[in-house]
């Protein structure tokens, strides 16, 4: 059994992006050699999160727009009048509550088990951010 850990990190231009991943952790799965195991891919941040879903345009767009207007970013939030990094970004937080922090995707035959309209996104909620980051680990076999 090995187990394998792995950084992508990457800039995000919006206040909240949907950032397809997908390709990115395939590729590292592929070059790791194993063949059958779990891949968890962890967001480090308090403010952007993992998700699996479908990869749409329309349906991106849809979910930005859902998301803004399920906790605003001009409400009269506690935490923005205290902020310890002095972000205004308590929706941002307020959104984490909703999501993962990680998702854990099956590998089998060096490939991520994804349903046909299944993508691996990173979901930033307080960009834009010159730098953010996802944990990969591997557990599996050859």
């Amino acid at each position: 059994m090995k187990i394998i850990r792995h950084r992508i990190e990457f800039a995000t231009i919006e206040p909240i992006e949907i950032v397809d991943i997908t390709g990115r952790v395939r590729d590292w799965v592929a070059a790791s050699g194993v063949r059958d195991g779990l891949v968890t891919v962890t967001s480090m941040h308090t403010t952007a999160r993992v998700n699996v879903n479908e990869r749409e345009p329309q349906l991106q767009r849809d979910m930005v727009t859902f998301l803004k207007r399920l906790v605003p970013r001009d409400g009269d939030w506690l935490h923005n009048l205290a902020a310890v990094d002095g972000r205004d970004n308590a929706h941002s937080h307020l959104l984490g509550l909703f999501m993962n922090s990680s998702e854990t995707i099956p590998v089998s035959g060096g490939d991520l088990v994804l349903g046909g309209w299944q993508s691996i996104f990173f979901i930033e909620l307080d960009g834009p951010r010159e730098r953010r980051g996802l944990d990969l680990q591997l557990l599996g076999t050859d």
